[in-house]
């Protein structure tokens, strides 16, 4: 009889990653899959505009916030999945990064009240005292029903900051003369005077982000000088170098009693809310004009409630922008923060996708949101190399103001995981 040598600890983790991990390609994002989950809000607790970046053993939270439009009551479990920087997992146990439970239960809820669209919103503080971080870095979020690890309703990226070195850092023109009126560029350095990096080059990961767009991050970045104390960053050949785009299209519809600056007309049909915003037109060759917007964000609010969270109402908005003709190669989407900045086919026309009416000579969307400020642009994705593209409806100016977020992991000698040992956030 033979003897069989079983290591049980990959055997486990094996199971593990296929129970709760239903693709690399989708969860490792931010992403929505389950149709009747709406306006997913998660922000540093107390302010709401803020990105999902806490710092570790701190005491702050995250507030997490979202709708099902299946109303009723679902029983919403939810567990985290560390990852490295390149938001690939790491292959740590969970009970090496997470205190407390693996996974736990979405407990307060609140049903819509006095709302044409029934829905039920759900919310969560985290880490709380069933769930905590052990250690710094990057963390999945994976939403799902109660025993359905297998199925997310949804995933979100959550940093985790242990503050070790600073960042000095602007923003400026492209340095590439080519680029020079269209482009931003990101200089930086990294102070590291109290904490020791022995091999940056390979020790040291660096992100960056334009207005926290994952889809169009800059990875891998290697140092370019160093100094002693400073890591410099400071490259002039379009290494850090981002499109500009233009200022964000907006709309306000926080009280659905009035016709806003953006909103040209407001009716109830069918036992919903219809907005039909002012038209867009495109602005590839338009000159620069200086514009206040909040980078892609949105805000939830109702001026007629009490409390946004459950009493805000939901309608269809309707959007539309001329084209003589339709794009040939690729389709064009309405795109902002409040879909995740996705434009590939897993965009819904509900959620942004657009369609060309040649009647109306002008590609036009049926978008489902709930009250609020919402900032938008329209963005051109091309089907064969799925590429963004912003210019066709928007242009780009070197003027544009834009944020950026400077992330900086360092994996110890020894260590399994990045640790993120830095945040910065420019608003140019």
């Amino acid at each position: 009889m033979k003897n069989y040598i079983i290591n049980f600890k990959a055997v486990i983790v094996l199971i593990s990653l296929l129970i709760t991990i239903p693709s690399y390609t989708q969860v490792f994002e931010d992403r929505t899959f389950n149709p009747n989950i709406h306006t997913v809000l998660l922000y540093r607790t107390g302010a709401e505009l803020s990105p999902p970046v806490i710092n570790f053993n701190s005491g702050e939270q995250l507030t997490l916030s979202f709708d099902d439009l299946a109303a009723g009551y679902n029983s919403w479990q939810y567990t985290f999945i560390h990852c490295n920087a390149d938001w690939t997992p790491t292959d740590l146990w969970q009970n090496e990064y997470l205190n407390g439970y693996t996974d736990d239960y979405i407990r307060d809820y609140t049903s819509s009240f006095n709302t044409l669209q029934p829905y039920t919103n759900y919310s969560i503080q985290i880490p709380n005292e069933n769930i905590s971080f052990r250690i710094p870095g990057n963390y999945i979020l994976k939403v799902y029903p109660e025993g359905e690890p297998d199925n997310p309703a949804f995933t979100r990226k959550i940093l985790v900051l242990e503050r070790r070195v600073a960042i000095n850092a602007h923003v400026r023109p492209s340095s590439l003369i080519e680029e020079r009126f269209t482009h931003q560029e990101v200089a930086f350095s990294i102070i590291n005077q109290n904490y020791t990096i022995n091999e940056p080059y390979r020790q040291l990961k660096v992100v960056v982000l334009q207005n926290m767009r994952w889809d169009i991050a800059k990875y891998n970045i290697a140092p370019l000088m160093l100094r002693d104390g400073e890591i410099d960053y400071q490259y002039t050949d379009g290494t850090i170098s981002f499109e500009g785009g233009d200022e964000f299209r907006y709309f306000d519809i926080k009280s659905l009693r009035y016709n806003s600056e953006r909103v040209r007309a407001i009716e109830m049909r069918n036992n919903m809310y219809f907005v039909d915003l002012m038209h867009d037109r495109p602005r590839a060759f338009r000159p620069y004009i200086t514009e206040q917007d909040i980078n892609g964000k949105f805000l939830i609010k109702s001026d007629d409630a009490n409390d946004s969270s459950n009493e805000a109402e939901y309608a269809w908005v309707n959007f539309f922008i001329p084209f003589e003709l339709p794009f040939p190669d690729g389709n064009m989407f309405v795109t902002g923060g409040f879909n995740n900045w996705k434009t590939d086919s897993s965009v819904t026309p509900e959620r942004g996708r657009m369609k060309y009416n040649y009647a109306r000579q002008g590609y036009e969307a049926r978008v489902l949101l709930k009250q609020g400020y919402y900032n938008y642009l329209y963005a051109f994705a091309d089907n064969k190399t799925g590429s963004i593209d912003l210019a066709q409806a928007e242009g780009n100016h070197a003027e544009t103001g834009n944020s950026y977020t400077i992330l900086v992991y360092y994996r110890e000698q020894g260590d399994r995981f990045d640790k993120l040992i830095a945040v910065e956030i420019l608003e140019r």
